[in-house]
């Protein structure tokens, strides 16, 4: 059992809401501070994606006993939806039967979650803007403004749970051997809404992730439990299909039409919305330390944004968390060891997952339509149902097991080293399920020495 301490959590969001639950569970005193107003009594901003839950992340909640309340609010989609242009909407099943990742509105589970917090006794301190902390004393100041007044509050421990431009983190980037970078795309994203059925079903399949690919762009469709579905057009800022050349309604309206015409016939309120909803940035930010002595800490996206083409920020974010509880359990009150182990184990795995959630962007807009692609797809899901011991596909081990994202960006590369090999097999594309490419494989896997 820890000494209770009196915490700080900077950033009202999941992270910051699932931290707090596990604190004050193990008796610290929590308080969470937010800049915004609380979430439970605004309306969501229009900004969103949404989220995407899978194993990593519903064993966070399991720890404390949460998850089955939050798959109330859940969809399960155990397959993506291929709408391309020249054939009909296909369907590529995400792994093997019974898996799934769960759609969950960001603006629902978040308000789900403050109200959990609040329930394990976390005090949620909104409209607070904290411009500074004391690093060495553990001290947040709070004040109206930048240049006004401010109001120090004294904790033991400081959390850094305020996202990718994390205030915690700028004063962190003061320090002297602190390395930081962030990486803008030339992509943005713009969310738009299919509304439901007037009598309140899907317009579309309900258990799939929709996608429109479209080679350096895509469209994609994720349900929500009022039977509408929240939408995201992914688009270059600039070029010829672009935010910056769709600037009046005849264009956007010709763009959808020429493009996503399906979409056209399922959002009423298209061009309106367009215009009506912002336009906003995909960033990923690295950065290292992580932690202050005993202190303060990063953790989330305050210590690793990544772009969201993997699903796996708020993953990433809550295993954050599980990591961090496994160490309070063995290192007990040493938090100056908690705060090292928990750095030095997370970063080299958000760095990871930063890293494949970069190119699996490619993978949604151009190649989940490309022939070549689902044929190599084909062909690893039918090796790793007669081998699943030696392999487990890329998707498969970011997305469904609790491996290690370092490991599962090796084994990725490594695979696909092998798998550019079978491609280039003559008349591989008529003739794949046999045991000469069994074979290949299997010779491929020992030469390498690489087993899962």
């Amino acid at each position: 059992m820890q000494t209770p301490k009196k915490i700080a959590i900077v950033g009202s969001g999941l992270v910051g809401s699932l931290l707090a639950i596990y604190l004050r569970n193990r008796g610290h005193v929590v308080d969470v501070y937010d800049r915004r107003p609380d979430i439970r009594k605004v309306e969501f901003s229009g900004r969103s994606i949404n989220l995407a839950m899978s194993p990593r992340g519903w064993r966070a909640l399991e720890a404390v006993g949460i998850d089955e309340e939050i798959k109330k609010i859940a969809i399960p989609m155990d397959k993506r939806a291929i709408h391309t242009p020249d054939k009909p909407m296909y369907y590529q099943y995400y792994g093997k039967e019974g898996e799934a990742i769960y759609s969950i509105s960001r603006g629902v589970l978040n308000r789900r979650m403050i109200d959990l917090a609040e329930a394990a006794g976390a005090r949620f301190i909104f409209n607070s803007k904290v411009w500074d902390v004391s690093l060495s004393e553990a001290t947040v100041q709070v004040g109206e403004s930048e240049k006004g007044e401010w109001t120090p509050n004294k904790y033991d421990l400081v959390f850094g749970a305020d996202g990718a431009f994390s205030r915690v983190r700028h004063k962190m980037q003061r320090q002297s051997m602190f390395n930081y970078s962030q990486h803008f795309l030339d992509v943005g994203y713009k969310e738009l809404t299919i509304p439901k059925n007037d009598d309140g079903t899907h317009k579309l399949n309900k258990n799939s992730l929709h996608i429109w690919p479209r080679g350096n762009f895509m469209f994609i469709a994720l349900p929500n439990l009022d039977g509408s579905f929240t939408c995201t057009l992914f688009l270059p800022f600039k070029g010829e299909n672009s935010f910056e050349v769709l600037n009046s309604e005849a264009k956007v309206a010709s763009f959808f039409k020429e493009f996503f015409p399906d979409v056209v016939d399922v959002i009423p309120n298209l061009v309106e919305d367009f215009f009506k909803n912002p336009t906003s940035f995909l960033v990923t930010t690295k950065c290292y330390p992580w932690t202050y002595k005993d202190k303060v800490a990063l953790i989330g996206d305050a210590a690793h944004a990544i772009v969201p083409f993997y699903g796996q920020g708020m993953n990433a974010g809550f295993e954050d968390i599980t990591v961090l509880n496994d160490l309070m359990n063995l290192h007990n009150d040493d938090w100056s060891q908690i705060f090292k182990s928990y750095q030095e184990a997370r970063k080299p795995n958000a760095d990871a997952i930063a890293t494949l959630s970069y190119r699996n962007f490619m993978e949604m807009s151009n190649k989940t339509a490309d022939e070549n692609f689902i044929l190599r797809k084909k062909i690893e899901a039918w090796f790793y149902d007669k081998h699943p011991e030696l392999w487990v596909p890329l998707y498969t081990r970011v997305t469904f097991s609790e491996r290690s994202y370092a490991e599962a960006l090796e084994f990725g590369d490594f695979q696909k080293e092998i798998m550019d090999e079978v491609m280039g097999l003559e008349g591989i594309e008529e003739d794949w399920k046999n045991e000469e490419v069994e074979q290949f494989i299997l010779n491929k896997l020992k030469e390498k020495e690489h087993l899962v």
